[in-house]
């Protein structure tokens, strides 16, 4: 069976004691791929190294987190083209509108996630999505920016069904992690009148650990978790969300290989 994360924070701080067996875990689990959602212009030495110890298994992303405008936003988002001239990115991400955290950089926020969806676009890429206590918000700048070029993987899916179609009108695939495991989660109520074509998995590790690890960290190789849960859901072999998922991750990032 062969999984796909679609967004992991490997190079997280949170793994500093075992990141190598960590990784390790993942693999034996039938984990052979691992999108690294960028975060700043702090973490980005981080990722590149990780890149460096398993360069067949690590796929970077390069963008500007929502939570992470501040006053300095103009120079960050510089940071995050001065590195596209530099390299190739499977993705830009993790981009969008975190209401949660902080409302006054709003204005902001939108302008950050408008600027690196034309930087997505421009370079045939996908983006990848962040929307917390912000979907409104989110779907305004899509709905602005909707065309042909604009695809991409809405990260860490916690909406309703009806957000759940919006956002697969602007071409995005829904990324399902640990939250449909939760009791409160409310989305394994409807994720089922989802076509499975349009799921990709996550574990956002270090974050969001799903059933029975949920309250602990977060790694990689409890994507298999969603994956078994996403199997109840649709009343098929945990092989066939695999293969299904895997498909759509692949297809998203352009990887053929």
């Amino acid at each position: 069976m062969k999984l796909i994360d679609t967004h992991t924070h490997l190079y997280s701080d949170a793994f500093a004691e075992d990141r190598q067996e960590m990784v390790q875990r993942a693999l034996e689990k039938g984990v052979g791929k691992f999108f690294l959602p960028a975060i700043d212009s702090e973490t980005t030495q981080s990722m590149y190294d990780l890149e460096v110890q398993f360069p067949k298994e690590m796929h970077l992303m390069m963008g500007l987190h929502p939570t992470s405008v501040k006053g300095n936003y103009k120079e960050e988002l510089q940071h995050v083209k001065d590195q596209f001239a530099e390299r190739d990115f499977c993705a830009v991400g993790e981009i969008g509108i975190d209401l949660y955290w902080d409302k006054s950089t709003l204005g902001i926020q939108q302008e950050a996630f408008r600027e690196q969806i034309k930087l997505a676009k421009s370079k045939d890429l996908p983006i990848v999505i962040h929307c917390r206590d912000a979907f409104e918000e989110v779907f305004e700048v899509l709905e602005e920016e909707k065309d042909e070029k604009l695809y991409g993987i809405f990260h860490c899916f916690t909406g309703t069904e009806a957000q759940a179609k919006q956002a697969l009108s602007y071409q995005m695939k829904l990324g399902i992690g640990g939250v449909v495991t939760f009791k409160n989660g409310k989305i394994d109520q409807f994720l089922e009148n989802i076509d499975p074509k349009h799921i990709v998995l996550e574990t956002d590790a270090p974050y969001l650990s799903p059933k029975p690890f949920r309250g602990k960290r977060n790694e990689s190789s409890y994507v298999v978790y969603v994956a078994e849960k996403l199997a109840e859901i649709y009343n098929l072999p945990v092989e066939e969300i695999a293969r299904i998922t895997s498909k759509n991750a692949l297809d998203v990032f352009k990887l053929y290989k």
